[in-house]
């Protein structure tokens, strides 16, 4: 007879992680490391820097949280990663700003014709260990909604405005061009949702780099229906015009309302105390106050509760430490809670 002791043991497990901004490729590295079968899900809602400028004058989708992925997720030599995010100078006129890895996503996909054909063709030339998958195939625009019945359009406009936002939603970019289009999941999304064993939310901006991806329907949908665990990584500070007097439970409700049910299995919370310095430095001045516990508004959510110490502490600001993380995500692929 056969031991099913060990009946995880046989094949990788197939994690994928969805947002976008300089937390998901922290935990993406890591996932690689601990030789996860990943699938990386991004928003293409972004509209500032480099990718903004590409997306406008290409009509394309942004590439810099899509270029980060990649890197995070590649075997390639180092001075190749090095290349491809190398970022032009200020005094480069026209070119100022840009990554080289930029130009180069948004090169292939006009050469190839498409975004997800570019990317099929990177993930050779990068030697990408996974998938990196748009979560959208064209560009879309954020919709911040108020409590007052206002509504303001787009990521860096939302940002700026830094006021409570109630919630959001997206709609195609440049709609004259694709009148009848609705904003849907890119290729290959829904299937590395429903073929997961754990799908990841976070961790990221919850209002900018996670919700872009959940409020696109066939995603929301594939979150309901999914036989995966699914996991939500609350962030550790608040952030300045998003989260502001945020507590734990509520960024776990704001996800579970854009889902319209809650369909958040587990939730990874930091239970450590920031130190005061980190709180007031200098270099993290979108950060306000470590996100408060509430125990009882997170018993209302019915959602399995993790808590650990997951602080990364550097000279920058306030991060999560991937193999924490990894660590944590394992243990729920294992069946350990």
């Amino acid at each position: 007879m056969i031991s099913t002791q060990n009946k995880f043991d046989y094949r990788q497990p197939k994690v994928t992680v969805i947002g976008g901004g300089t937390g998901l490729p922290i935990l993406l590295s890591g996932l690689k490391e601990a030789k996860c079968d990943v699938s990386a899900v991004v928003t293409v809602a972004d509209d500032g820097g480099s990718s903004g400028s590409l997306r406008t004058s290409l009509n394309t989708i942004p590439p810099g949280d899509i270029r980060n992925c990649l890197v995070a997720l590649s075997d390639a030599k180092q001075i190749y990663k090095d290349i491809f995010q190398y970022r032009f100078a200020p005094e480069d006129n026209e070119f100022s700003g840009h990554a080289i890895g930029n130009l180069i996503i948004a090169a292939l996909a006009e050469m190839r014709g498409d975004v997800h054909h570019a990317l099929k063709l990177l993930q050779v030339m990068m030697a990408i260990h996974g998938q990196v998958l748009p979560a959208c195939p064209y560009p879309l625009v954020l919709q911040a909604h108020y409590a007052d019945g206002s509504m303001i359009e787009g990521e860096t406009r939302i940002v700026a405005e830094k006021r409570p936002i109630d919630c959001v939603s997206v709609r195609v970019a440049n709609p004259d061009k694709r009148p009848d289009a609705q904003p849907t999941a890119g290729n290959n999304v829904v299937k590395a949702i429903m073929e997961a064993d754990i799908v990841v939310l976070g961790p990221g901006s919850l209002y900018t780099s996670i919700l872009p991806n959940v409020v696109i329907e066939e995603i929301r949908q594939a979150l309901l229906d999914t036989p995966a665990k699914v996991v939500y990584i609350c962030n550790i500070m608040t952030q300045l015009g998003e989260t502001e007097h945020f507590t734990d439970a509520d960024h776990l409700r704001v996800i579970n309302e854009h889902l319209q049910a809650k369909a958040v299995d587990y939730a990874l919370i930091n239970k450590t105390t920031v130190p005061y310095e980190y709180i007031e430095s200098k270099e993290t001045p979108e950060y306000l106050v470590q996100v408060v516990h509430d125990k009882q508004g997170l018993l209302k959510e019915k959602t399995k509760i993790i808590g650990a110490d997951f602080l990364n502490l550097k000279e920058s600001g306030v991060y999560h430490d991937q193999r924490k993380l990894v660590a944590e995500i394992l243990k729920i692929y294992r069946g350990d809670y």
